[in-house]
């Protein structure tokens, strides 16, 4: 057991989430008689989740500040139905239209600002507000008609990597080179930290180390040769390409730079936060408006992938956000919660999808699934956490960011 919790870097119990994902995959794909782990598959499951995970990376930041956003799924229809509209009716090209789309999201997202950081209203009012207003306008400008889009946005809702050079590889190129870049990177992350940790005098057991590379070398290695041996033309889709490109940008916002550790602190404890100078105000209103921002570009996959955009677009997109990132270890009090963490929670929430899908399993009983894991989910963190111990997903999470949340020190915005 000891030589266990060194290779996985602490208590096993705090990387249940991880292996409750794994272990789901294996169990729909035996279930389902191998239909699971198949390239189409999982291309669909990216493809088809990319929206509610880019939604998720929002959401952790509102929730990590103590507020929540009911209006995303609404504000991403709406973004989805002018950009359609605007291209229609007015002739703007589609370079434009999805342009003006991540503008009206940014304006959208500073309206909810305003009356949260000016006027003082909670967030969850707030965006409630938002909600109504944005799907009736959604309606009422649509008439209730999908409107189809150029087909330039279905490469960014439905496209994939490229093909390019020798073929002797069997796989899509531009695949297997992402996850070269990936195997390389944990590599030199691992080492990296390994090192740190030895200067510090932390014991650190090189083949603990190596055996850590060598099992998620394995495991992105069988994801590239999933990804990247499908049928001719796919690929990793560029929705997934997308994310990740986010998934790196919030990472590193969160974690390594003042305005991420104002969001934490301001999430623990408002008050002590505006003591040492944190401007509480306008980091509410940035959190806010990069929440509303980020279902634009929610809403532009979604049509990219539907071709339309349409009046029921977006019909509860947002508690698919907020169950992934409390599934993936954030605190309902704020001040707890990881961009990794809730990508690991989205991911739960697309697997159980796609597993009930293919066992044939309806839409009602699906619902009471994923009902009853989000609640099991963090029933057990909350457990955990009164016990003393880190959160299960941010104990995950903690390891790739190189420090805990709850380790961030608060800097001066002065």
């Amino acid at each position: 057991m000891k030589a266990l919790k060194q290779v996985l870097g602490g208590n096993l119990q705090q990387y249940t989430m991880m292996l409750a994902l794994v272990l789901l995959v294996i169990v729909f794909n035996v279930a389902s008689g191998g239909r699971m782990l198949t390239p189409s598959n999982f291309q669909n499951l990216i493809a088809g989740n990319a929206y509610v995970l880019v939604l998720a990376i929002g959401m952790v930041m509102v929730i990590v500040v103590g507020h929540i956003d009911l209006s995303v799924g609404s504000v991403a229809a709406f973004v989805g139905m002018s950009v359609a509209i605007s291209i229609r009716d007015f002739g703007v090209p589609w370079w434009g239209g999805l342009l003006l789309g991540l503008l009206i999201g940014a304006i959208v997202g500073a309206w909810h600002g305003f009356w949260l950081s000016k006027m003082g209203i909670p967030g969850f009012i707030t965006t409630l507000a938002g909600m109504m207003i944005f799907r009736g306008l959604v309606i009422w400008w649509s008439g209730s008609i999908s409107v189809p889009v150029p087909r330039e946005f279905s490469f960014f809702g439905a496209g994939y990597l490229p093909e390019w050079g020798p073929a002797a590889t069997n796989m899509n190129n531009s695949t297997l080179l992402l996850g070269i870049v990936g195997i390389a990177w944990f590599i030199w992350s691992e080492l990296s930290k390994r090192s740190a940790a030895v200067a510090r005098g932390v014991e650190s057991p090189m083949w603990a180390s190596v055996t850590r590379i060598v099992l998620v070398t394995a495991v992105i290695g069988y994801v590239t040769y999933l990804f990247g041996s499908g049928r001719p033309g796919t690929s990793f889709p560029i929705p997934g390409v997308i994310l990740l490109i986010l998934v790196i940008i919030y990472h590193v916002i969160t974690q390594r730079t003042r305005f991420g550790r104002h969001i934490y602190a301001v999430g623990g404890n408002k008050a002590a936060a505006a003591l040492s100078g944190v401007n509480v105000s306008k980091t509410y209103f940035l959190v806010m408006l990069n929440m509303s921002f980020l279902a634009a570009v929610a809403g532009i996959l979604f049509i990219g992938r539907s071709t339309s955009a349409g009046p029921n677009d977006g019909n509860m997109w947002e508690l698919d956000a907020i169950a992934a990132v409390f599934i993936g270890g954030a605190a309902v009090s704020g001040g707890i919660g990881t961009v990794l963490g809730s990508m690991i929670g989205g991911l739960v929430m697309a697997v159980l999808n796609s597993g009930l899908m293919l066992m044939n399993v309806g839409a009602d009983k699906t619902q009471v699934i994923k009902g009853l894991v989000l609640l099991a989910a963090v029933a057990f963190d909350v457990a955990n956490k009164a016990q003393g111990k880190p959160s299960i997903i941010g104990a995950i999470t903690a390891r790739f960011g190189g420090s805990k949340t709850s380790e961030k020190k608060v800097e001066s915005s002065s």
